[in-house]
């Protein structure tokens, strides 16, 4: 047991950052893995033009690599932005500008997980409005995700450092996941757990994942403290993939962790290249 029996996936947005976006798919090939996941990659446009979509389509197949995850336009992110789907104005409208033009691009590379963050709470706004704006966006963007056969991820973060996220922990996240559900009748909302933001919350992770590996679509991980790489920090992911495993988990694990004072391609000793 341990880090050989899982199937990884590489976040092509937190690691390899220090390459050019284009040239990222080849290193994460080049470091033996052949499937990466992506936040949203164009962080000032919610609806890129056709040159920016072809481009990073190419090189993620010229790379022979799969895409296996990838965010609905979130904000500024990495920044101070945690979503856009439940901010009244013009960031819910981005979102809802996005929702094909992410789930398109995802259906062209054969991805089938589209995750959604929820977004900060707004000062002066009330949080039943966001809310209710929230359930109608993720209802849209759980339409588009059935359409292309993919699932919609629902993320808990942590509120250390993302003080104005309402999701901050695993039931918090599910009752969401489970509000989208009801409302659409698709059922392929689901959970995405990242056991770093769980650990950072102070959750009891055994218990979460005894809890609701059944409503997981998605999970991530990150050694805590530091969000550095397993062995790193003093986070048990070996023995708590394994409990995920025995569960009944099938389904991939994010690499969302930080490279650390290196370049991104020396910050994968810790799983042996056969397993990746």
């Amino acid at each position: 047991m341990g880090f050989a029996d899982q199937r990884f996936t590489v976040n092509l947005s937190i690691l390899f950052t220090d390459l050019p976006l284009l040239e990222r798919p080849t290193a994460a090939a080049a470091a033996g893995f052949c499937e990466v996941e992506l936040w949203w990659p164009w962080v000032d446009s919610a609806t890129p033009g056709p040159a920016a979509l072809d481009g990073l389509r190419k090189a993620i197949e010229d790379a022979g690599v799969r895409l296996t995850g990838l965010n609905f336009y979130a904000g500024r992110l990495p920044g101070p932005d945690r979503g856009a789907l439940s901010v009244p104005g013009e960031e819910s409208d981005r979102f809802r500008a996005n929702i094909d033009v992410a789930a398109g691009f995802a259906a062209s590379l054969g991805c089938t997980a589209l995750n959604a963050l929820y977004g900060n709470r707004i000062a002066g706004v009330d949080p039943a409005e966001q809310d209710a704006l929230a359930l109608e966006n993720l209802a849209l963007a759980a339409r588009a995700a059935d359409r292309i056969g993919a699932i919609l991820l629902i993320e808990a973060l942590n509120r250390t450092e993302s003080p104005r996220y309402p999701l901050v922990s695993a039931p918090a996240a599910v009752d969401v996941v489970d509000r989208v559900n009801a409302a659409t009748g698709l059922g392929n909302a689901r959970f995405l757990m990242d056991l770093y933001h769980l650990s950072m919350n102070g959750e009891d992770l055994p218990a979460v994942i005894e809890r609701y590996t059944a409503r997981t679509g998605h999970v991530q991980i990150a050694d805590n403290p530091g969000r550095g790489a397993p062995g790193t920090g003093s986070l048990p992911l070996a023995d708590l993939l394994d409990q995920l495993g025995k569960a009944g988990y099938e389904g991939r694990v994010g690499l969302e962790y930080k490279p650390g004072d290196r370049p991104s391609a020396e910050a994968f000793e810790w799983l042996p290249r056969a397993a990746r």
